[in-house]
């Protein structure tokens, strides 16, 4: 893949963006949000970057966004036309700090040529000022004018348990439970239960990419709760929980059920561009193992978007996708054990085919925008 695979272009109407898109985007300006990057996607075929009416007129005059906007890495780059004129639209647009390239000294050419832009009237000054002020104001607001060195006074709440707290509410909240046949919320009270699949006991799965390392990794990457750690704090201290990765030594037993958590590797940007979405040939198998012994199964997903799951989820007594869940497993057992209500919905639809993406008809949906038990 070339590295930009990973764009998108969202087709929708100004007031179907203003419905399905932007309520979330204002409870985050609502609550004090202070920067916000531009996507590398496009609005109806015109680049975020150098979209006036997304980022001027409908963010910062409509929403009342006061903090400043920072492009994405190049992501001016990508405006059609020469780099004079990509600064030229991206900046009047509504790029407020520009993110350059680290290779050389790139940032030395965008000086020179929005000095340019300016000396030429193509960029107004009112439009500097403003975005200088935006700027000096988020420093000003966080204190950096008056201390702007690194402090390490709050070092220790990272990780702290009012952290890991808020982190498991996240996980629980966020969690869409998608099919059930009546086999949720599981007993904490089995005599046995089996656990199952690559993620159960795999914090990098958890946590996806951009954690650690660039791409993220395998296993023990950070401190956490794992799935498998966090069903076995929650059943009863009778019930035995038996795990295995690929299911081939599990028997049945008087139970009869499973929890299996299938997914994704952790990927960042094209690393995750795939010619389909379908499910890993491994995970399927190890499902159709389970069915076969006997086994109700309940299906979790980790992953960080819609996979090709229509071919078997009938096969499924339960199905839910937990996304990217962290650090915090407990809060998948949360939900699956019945400690919280399931409240997560489906932010966007999940289609049949993900080869439909985002253009897939009401008629070739699995779940809809909006949908979860």
């Amino acid at each position: 893949m070339n590295g930009l695979v990973d764009r998108g272009n969202t087709v929708l109407t100004i007031d179907e963006l203003k419905e399905k898109l932007l309520p979330k985007y204002q409870e985050a300006i609502d609550a004090d949000v202070q920067t916000i990057m531009a996507s590398y996607n496009s609005w109806n075929g015109v680049k975020c970057h150098g979209s006036k009416e997304l980022l001027t007129d409908i963010l910062k005059d409509e929403m009342g966004f006061t903090g400043f906007v920072i492009s994405d890495w190049q992501g001016i780059d990508e405006i059609p036309g020469d780099y004079k004129s990509d600064i030229e639209i991206s900046i009047n647009a509504g790029i407020d700090m520009v993110m350059v390239s680290g290779q050389g000294q790139p940032y030395k050419k965008f000086i020179k040529l929005l000095k340019e832009n300016v000396e030429e009237g193509l960029i107004p000054m009112s439009r500097i000022d403003d975005a200088v002020s935006r700027i000096l104001k988020v420093k000003i607001r966080n204190g950096l004018m008056d201390n702007p060195l690194v402090s390490n006074e709050n070092l220790t709440l990272i990780g702290s348990a009012e952290h890991r707290s808020v982190g498991r509410q996240a996980v629980r909240e966020s969690v869409v439970v998608l099919k059930d046949d009546n086999i949720l919320p599981l007993s904490k009270d089995l005599q046995t239960l089996v656990v199952a699949g690559k993620g159960a006991d795999n914090l990098g799965m958890q946590c996806g990419g951009w954690s650690i390392e660039w791409q993220g990794g395998q296993g023990d990457i950070t401190v956490g709760t794992t799935i498998l750690d966090g069903i076995k704090k929650t059943v009863s201290e009778s019930t035995e929980i038996i795990y295995s990765e690929d299911g081939s030594d599990v028997v049945p037993n008087p139970d009869n059920i499973a929890v299996v958590v299938i997914g994704e590797d952790p990927y960042t940007e094209w690393f995750g561009d795939k010619e389909n979405l379908d499910l890993n040939n491994d995970d399927i198998s190890l499902i159709k193992s389970l069915k076969d012994k006997g086994f109700k199964v309940a299906v979790l997903l980790i992953s960080g978007r819609p996979l090709n799951v229509a071919d078997h989820i009938d096969q499924w007594d339960a199905f839910a996708a937990i996304w990217l869940p962290g650090t915090e497993g407990d809060g998948v057992s949360d939900i699956l054990f019945g400690d919280f209500i399931s409240k997560g919905k489906l932010s966007f639809p999940w289609p049949i085919n993900t080869e439909d993406g985002s253009n897939a008809e009401k008629d070739n949906l699995l779940f809809d925008i909006g949908y979860g038990l």
